[in-house]
C-alpha cells in the first residue's frame, strides 16, 4: 500500500470543502478564509469539522 502524499491529502480536503461548500476547487486555497473568501457560515464550519 502506497503512502499518501501530502499533495494528495490537500487535494481531497481541496474537493471536500468545496463540494460542501459549493464553491469552484480553485478558490480554495490554503490562504482562503472560509467566512469571507467561501462564504462558509458557522454551520457549515461544523459540518467540515
Amino acid at each position: 500500500m502506497a503512502a499518501t502524499t501530502k499533495k494528495e491529502v490537500a487535494e481531497k480536503v481541496r474537493k471536500l470543502v468545496a463540494e460542501q461548500l459549493g464553491v469552484d476547487e480553485g478558490d480554495v486555497t490554503p490562504s482562503a478564509s472560509f467566512i469571507d473568501d467561501l462564504g462558509a457560515d458557522s454551520l457549515d464550519q461544523v459540518e467540515l469539522v
